[in-house]
């Protein structure tokens, strides 16, 4: 074989290595985008509202809820205004939400989410301590 037939099946081989390299990239993201269109309607719709209602169950927003229902004697009313109120907050972070996901690799936002909430449960356990 002479030099040049030598350069050539190197170059062949490292062109074969790249389409690889790439093919493999192109298979891993279609395995990304493929597990998160396994979610069906029902699996985050209930995810959703169980961890939801679980978090809201007893917290000040129901309380104070029940304070105004109670003084107000239109529970209706009170029932109306809280519910837009928390559809209103509920849009809210479901857009900031979609927006950061978009900008941000899913990596970088688990290690920010994290980070944030040690930080909340570093000053909530302080705040238990002074007190």
């Amino acid at each position: 074989m002479t030099s040049i037939e030598l350069v050539e099946i190197e170059q062949a081989k490292k062109t074969q290595t790249e389409t690889d390299s790439t093919s493999t990239i192109t298979q891993s993201s279609q395995q990304r985008v493929a597990k998160r269109v396994t979610w069906s309607f029902w699996t985050v719709f209930s995810s959703t509202f169980l961890t939801i209602f679980l978090a809201e169950m007893g917290d000040k927003t129901q309380l104070a809820t029940l304070l105004m229902s109670a003084e107000s004697q239109s529970p209706w009313i009170v029932f109306a205004g809280s519910a837009a109120a928390l559809i209103a907050t509920s849009l809210l972070g479901v857009f900031i939400g979609y927006w950061i996901a978009r900008r941000l690799s899913p990596k970088t936002l688990n290690l920010a989410v994290s980070l944030l909430l040690l930080l909340i449960t570093g000053l909530l356990l302080g705040d238990v301590i002074a007190s």
